[in-house]
């Protein structure tokens, strides 16, 4: 665990049981609505999911990176409808069509910053979040369900032979409980994997 997820961990006293049954869609399965959470505790534990989520992909995208090439993924997909072009507002503005190991260390560099940025991403108590805090963390996660949806599309075969499909599918069910209990992901981002995630979020129902 990196110095800031520790440190995040530390400051969001709020456990994922507590923030879940604050939201509106379990919140009317009990009754009386629970008392609201407070801005910055919503944004501390959306920031601490946020970088436990970051370093689970890392991980996983590692154990398959010998599989995804320049050659074998010549473009970032998730299948033959979906393909994903890059641009961080910054250093490339204009989206470029690029490789998947390419888009996807473009991506995780541009994540590592953001999560790095104190002045976007606070760690220390009494910091303000930015106005702009929710907008980045929804961007932040739209882009890794997308390495997800990469993983499961081309390369779930390797997946399978290094026997890593329970760890992946459970760290994409943890993140897609997530990011829908909130609304943190538009639904059409979400199409790629809907069929999967149809199957993951029934089974719990």
């Amino acid at each position: 665990m990196s110095i800031k997820s520790h440190l995040l961990h530390q400051r969001v006293t709020l456990s994922y049981g507590q923030l879940l049954s604050s939201s509106p869609s379990r919140a009317s399965r009990r009754g009386p609505p629970p008392r609201p959470l407070s801005v910055s505790s919503f944004c501390f534990h959306l920031l601490s999911s946020a970088v436990d989520f970051f370093n689970q992909i890392n991980m996983l995208y590692g154990t398959i990176t010998d599989f995804c090439t320049e050659e074998s993924c010549p473009v970032m997909s998730a299948g033959p409808k979906y393909e994903y072009h890059w641009a961080d507002g910054t250093n490339i503005k204009k989206p470029i069509k690029c490789s998947a190991p390419k888009y996807i260390d473009y991506l995780m560099t541009w994540v590592q910053d953001q999560l790095d940025d104190e002045t976007l991403f606070p760690s220390k108590i009494g910091v303000p979040f930015k106005r702009n805090f929710m907008s980045v963390a929804k961007t932040i996660l739209k882009r890794l369900f997308r390495v997800y949806a990469h993983i499961y599309h081309q390369h779930f075969d390797s997946v399978m032979q290094l026997q890593e499909e329970a760890h992946l599918n459970t760290s994409f069910k943890h993140f897609i409980f997530f990011v829908q209990e909130f609304n943190l992901i538009d639904r059409k981002e979400l199409a790629p994997l809907q069929e999967l995630i149809e199957k993951l979020t029934t089974k719990d129902r």
